[in-house]
């Protein structure tokens, strides 16, 4: 199991153009950890809502890589997006799963991953052709270049250590990530 920070610090490294969509919890925590740029967008209050964000992103961005970084339990509580993902097929999304197999924001219960289920075979059975299972921090660098390279569709699963972790916590007012997020872009604030 990999250190889920020093993955994100890595693989935020290897692809620093990307615009990042983060889940609830941890992974915003470890985006953050690993360095608050307005080109970071923290969900906060959106259980399940990641990759659903990241794919109408990577469709109004179509120039631009979009990175998902989220959990095992958040992109459980999202699955039907996987679906719509596969019809959709965006070249410039990536969706990266940290998957410690628990539900660490609600108190470190065992998730559906624990318990059996594959995301890769269930993103596979939603049409995502290009599916990565992570073992090494070594192979994080790979997995940036994928991002960077805009060639399809990509979910990767990255199995993480289920350790506790001291929160690092970004922004947490709305109204200034979704201002922040939309200045990078070039657009204007409402």
């Amino acid at each position: 199991m990999l250190d889920r920070r020093a993955v994100v610090k890595r693989l935020l490294a290897a692809s620093p153009e990307a615009l990042v969509v983060t889940g609830l919890g941890s992974a915003a925590y470890d985006v953050f950890a690993a360095g608050d740029r307005p080109e970071n967008f923290y969900l906060w209050g959106a259980m399940g809502g990641a990759a659903a964000i990241g794919l109408g992103l990577a469709l109004a961005q179509p120039s631009r890589s979009v990175l998902v970084i989220t959990g095992d339990g958040e992109q459980l509580m999202g699955i039907g997006a996987l679906a719509t993902i596969g019809a959709q097929q965006p070249g410039n999304l990536s969706i990266v799963v940290l998957d410690n197999g628990h539900f660490a924001e609600t108190g470190m219960q065992a998730s559906h991953t624990r318990l059996g289920t594959n995301l890769i075979e269930v993103a596979r059975a939603c049409g995502i052709r290009r599916c990565e299972a992570v073992t090494s921090l070594e192979s994080v660098d790979r997995l940036g270049a994928l991002v960077n390279a805009r060639e399809g569709c990509l979910f990767a699963r990255i199995a993480i250590a289920a350790d506790d972790v001291a929160r690092a916590l970004p922004p947490r007012d709305g109204a200034f990530l979704k201002n922040r997020f939309r200045g990078t872009l070039k657009l204007q604030p409402f």
